[in-house]
């Protein structure tokens, strides 16, 4: 099944305008074309204007829509009030945020150094945090009413898992983040959600994370009861489902679409208590590689 079977009718996102981070690539950009095909406006936002030109483009040309490109680095804050500037500017508002830009790699814990915790947490949480306070103080000092926040968390928010541990306190910052400001920011007509994803390979991500032979050493899939990885449209369509007016009683939820792996075991990476000491050196030189990639 492919992004065309969308689960919501043509109409369900129209005239409405959707900023998703992290838009350029993976599972940030099959979201765009979903929100696309339903009728959004929609901002991509990543570090890379390059791949974002050329995604717009392509997302553009297959939909029909209108995808604007903005280079942003949602560690900084200015960067992030520039994008709510470019925004307001294009389209005259927004109405849904999708907080998906992460970073992740993995690694025995004692092997990290205080940088790699400061750039996972610098992108997953900070820059979760600047994007929601940006645009939520915009929507409340302008009175704007019905607006969603969608943050990307992850199963072991809750569980921990080990050889990701910046990773795991990241996304359990955003976990809080997005329960708290659901209580919060209702009475300003901001619904906050998440969405936890089981594994969902995308070129990239999952090369810096899995290198070389660990996908299939470690296959992610046997974890899971449904025997299966998850595909982008299964993802896309419940995203679309928490940003649209149908979810409007929605707020403060966090649904996790994983084929029931965080329930068969707990800490989606700790399986790599199996990886001999010595073969952490090789796996290093591999995932620096993925990054140069």
């Amino acid at each position: 099944m492919s992004m065309q079977n969308t689960m919501l009718r043509a109409d369900a996102l129209k005239d409405r305008t959707v900023v998703i981070t992290g838009g350029g690539t993976g599972l940030g950009r099959s979201m765009a074309e979903m929100f696309l095909r339903i009728g959004a406006n929609v901002c991509i936002t990543s570090r890379k204007l390059e791949t974002l030109q050329k995604t717009a483009k392509e997302l553009s040309e297959a939909t029909g829509g209108q995808v604007l490109p903005i280079e942003c680095d949602v560690r900084n804050h200015l960067d992030v009030d520039r994008l709510v500037a470019s925004v307001v500017e294009r389209f005259g508002s927004c109405d849904a945020l999708v907080n998906n830009a992460a970073g992740n790699f993995i690694s025995p814990t004692e092997r990290l150094s205080p940088k790699a915790f400061e750039v996972i947490i610098g992108i997953v949480l900070q820059g979760t945090v600047n994007c929601t306070l940006a645009f939520g103080k915009h929507w409340i000092a302008k009175g704007e009413r019905d607006k969603a926040i969608l943050n990307i968390t992850t199963t072991y928010a809750w569980t921990g898992s080990g050889y990701v541990v910046p990773s795991a306190c990241a996304k359990a910052g955003v976990l809080a983040l997005t329960r708290s400001l659901a209580v919060e920011w209702a009475k300003f007509g901001i619904r906050s959600n998440a969405i936890a994803p089981g594994p969902f390979p995308t070129k990239g991500a999952w090369d810096r994370l899995m290198p070389g032979e660990l996908m299939e050493k470690f296959s992610l899939a046997k974890r899971v009861p449904l025997g299966r990885m998850g595909e982008h449209h299964e993802l896309a369509n419940l995203a679309s489902y928490l940003i649209s007016p149908f979810s409007a009683y929605v707020n403060g939820d966090v649904i996790t679409i994983d084929g029931g792996e965080w329930l068969k075991g707990a800490g989606q990476f700790s399986q790599l208590e199996a990886i001999e000491p010595e073969m952490w050196d090789s796996i290093e030189k591999a995932v620096r590689g993925a990054k140069g990639s």
